[in-house]
């Protein structure tokens, strides 16, 4: 197998796609083997519960790597409401909100302490509703900076929204809920990225290092670009030569359910596509590991302390002076 030797002490690497739907949860694993990695075939995530202490029970002692696509951070806007010095000490204080994820279903019963909306679709329900009823301004208060558009891509859903194909906030919900908060009261919590420091740096030996991850970024750090959708099974497949050319750059083999996965377009069934998209965020993860993509966030107080980043992405939002002047320039202490 070839590839560098590392330069950090993960053991193994992985990445979770995740949804409120446990069918389409799935991670995506490589372990170190000599000087580069082994890549497994993707997997059902499986009980919550047990995801983060199996990874470290598979990384025999050492660091994990881990990749999330969901949003870890909240908007700067929403922040500067706040009595809390950070996201890590905000979410382990949720537990004096119990409504806090209890999706609303009129714009009326908004709060700080709820702020998800809509629970269904109902007439007068706009982003700019949202915004106003939460104190936020406009609609972009709802949004974070790395949400927002950028030259190479559009624009992510705002975290706190949950209706349509295009939101987060139920994937958000159910693993701030049911994995993050468990796990952060854990005798070996989480470590989360970027608020704790540089992703390198948070690698350490019976630890995850866990850091927000966006596929379709993913797949542009590879240099590559989907043809047709991605739902579409014929469309993955016609990637594998490529996906198999990034992974033996990055010193990544895949085993041999992983290949005939590859080659077959990650199956014909609708998991197909998340199967595909875990596979992507983990070599974003291995990209960052090897160097070829930078694993600190840009050096806004408000993205280290609150906001978070996608771990690996460099392009800034196209309206980055008047997301800027949204806010204060810097983040309030905390209390």
């Amino acid at each position: 197998m070839t590839g560098r030797a590392a330069a950090h002490p993960a053991a193994i690497a992985a990445h979770a796609d995740w949804s409120t739907d446990p069918r389409k949860r799935w991670v995506t694993v490589a372990s170190r083997e000599g000087r580069g990695w082994r890549v497994g075939a993707a997997r059902p995530v499986g009980p919550v519960g047990d995801f983060l202490p199996g990874l470290l029970a598979e990384a025999g002692g050492g660091a994990v790597a881990l990749g999330v696509d969901l949003p870890v951070g909240v908007p700067r806007a929403y922040a500067a409401r706040l009595d809390a010095p950070d996201f890590p000490a905000f979410l382990r204080g949720l537990g004096a909100w119990p409504d806090f994820f209890s999706v609303c279903e009129r714009v009326e019963e908004l709060r700080l302490d709820r702020p998800f909306y809509p629970r269904r679709s109902v007439r007068g329900m706009t982003r700019a509703a949202h915004a106003a009823a939460l104190g936020l301004g406009g609609p972009e208060g709802l949004s974070r900076l790395c949400d927002r558009a950028t030259a190479d891509r559009p624009a992510g859903a705002p975290l706190f929204w949950t209706l349509g194909a295009n939101q987060s906030g139920k994937a958000a919900i159910a693993a701030w809920r049911d994995m993050l908060l468990p796990a952060l009261a854990g005798a070996s919590p989480p470590r989360l990225w970027p608020f704790e420091g540089p992703f390198l740096s948070l690698l350490a030996p019976g630890r995850v290092a866990l850091a927000e991850t966006y596929p379709a970024e993913a797949l542009r750090h590879l240099g590559l670009r989907m043809g047709g959708s991605k739902r579409r099974q014929l469309d993955r497949a016609a990637l594998a030569g490529a996906l198999l050319e990034r992974m033996a750059a990055l010193g990544a083999e895949p085993d041999a359910a992983q290949a005939a996965s590859l080659r077959d377009g990650f199956g014909v069934e609708a998991a197909g596509e998340d199967r595909f998209d875990s596979l992507l965020g983990l070599l974003c993860v291995l990209k960052v590991l090897a160097g070829g993509r930078p694993d600190a966030a840009p050096a806004d107080p408000w993205i280290l302390r609150w906001e978070g980043w996608v771990l690996g992405q460099t392009a800034l939002p196209r309206d980055l002076a008047a997301s800027v002047r949204s806010c204060a320039s810097s983040p309030p202490s905390g209390r």
